[in-house]
């Protein structure tokens, strides 16, 4: 599956980010999030726009077209990354998925999630979990058809006003 979840799409590849695509990966993140935040005064969008930490203190991957232009990234959290959230001993993390609006439906988010896992998995992860904004339907239904379930016992809340909805895949 790593190989398959890393080789190309129809017009795209997947490889770890570069310097070069930072600036890309944080447009397209702050594309992809822009309907789940609170506008431009959101705490969470500079974070969002700001893929160097995410490059630095995890692995971060990209899914790149044609020209090099970056459709999607994830950000992969192997243990004693700080942008771990929820994960456990044994257990793998990512965050931060997000596809350029208009590469929606091209394969691209799916394959970052699978590639996601089996990077996990290299790791010595034998299950993954994630959290999710609970608008984030498309998400959840992506993680669903994945194989994801549903785990409330680790829901939770950032701020106060912020619901994180808890998925694990089991080996």
């Amino acid at each position: 599956m790593a190989g398959h979840a890393a080789g190309p799409g129809p017009h795209w590849t997947l490889r770890r980010a570069r310097d070069e695509d930072l600036p890309a990966v944080g447009e397209v993140t702050l594309a992809a999030y822009a309907p789940f935040t609170r506008g431009p005064d959101d705490p969470y969008v500079a974070r969002l726009g700001d893929a160097g930490p995410r490059h630095r203190e995890a692995e971060l991957w990209v899914a790149v077209g044609p020209a090099g232009r970056v459709l999607g990234s994830v950000t992969v959290c192997p243990p004693g990354s700080p942008w771990r959230e929820v994960a456990r001993d044994g257990e793998g993390e990512f965050r931060m998925l997000a596809v350029d609006p208009a590469a929606r439906g091209s394969g691209v988010g799916r394959a970052l999630v699978r590639h996601a896992v089996d990077r996990a998995r290299e790791l010595g992860a034998g299950a993954v979990v994630i959290s999710s904004l609970t608008a984030m339907t498309t998400a959840h239904r992506l993680y669903e058809t994945l194989g994801f379930v549903r785990d409330p016992g680790r829901d939770w809340r950032p701020l106060p006003e912020v619901d994180l909805i808890a998925y694990r895949l089991e080996p």
